[in-house]
């Protein structure tokens, strides 16, 4: 009699849960999953203390590529890191979610001319070749 009753309550929830998806659409897209973490717990850890996990944040996200786009604003903020092993990745990163990035560009741009460390200022070039060509048509 209880199991009977169970069962006819997990029915009803069931049904109640997929009346609410049809009527709000679908769930929201599932965010990108790298080493077993998210996506957002890779973006918390570009302001991490250690350049070694920001750097390590930095390629986690690169590897993402296009599905990482919800971090192109924590990205843009890590090309200001103080430390070039962490502003290089975050350059690979940008280059490798691709037209999504494209926020990015003017700072992209202003690092090709004025960053210090040579690697990364090619970095930012690159990066610049993967999420919009035509902003290097006047260089």
């Amino acid at each position: 009699m209880i199991t009977r009753a169970l069962a006819s309550m997990a029915l009803a929830l069931t049904l109640v849960s997929s009346s609410a998806l049809a009527q709000n659409g679908a769930p929201a897209a599932k965010e990108p999953v790298s080493r077993g973490r998210p996506l957002s717990e890779w973006i918390a850890e570009l302001k991490a203390e250690a350049p070694v996990v920001r750097n390590a944040a930095a390629y986690e996200i690169a590897g993402m590529g296009p599905a990482a786009a919800a971090a192109v604003p924590a990205l843009i903020a890590a090309l200001d890191d103080p430390v070039a092993v962490v502003r290089f990745p975050v350059t690979v990163a940008l280059g490798e979610i691709g037209p999504a990035a494209a926020a990015a560009v003017p700072r992209l741009k202003q690092m090709m001319d004025e960053e210090i460390n040579d690697d990364v200022a090619s970095a930012a070039r690159r990066a610049i070749r993967r999420i919009q060509p035509s902003a290097l048509a006047d260089d």
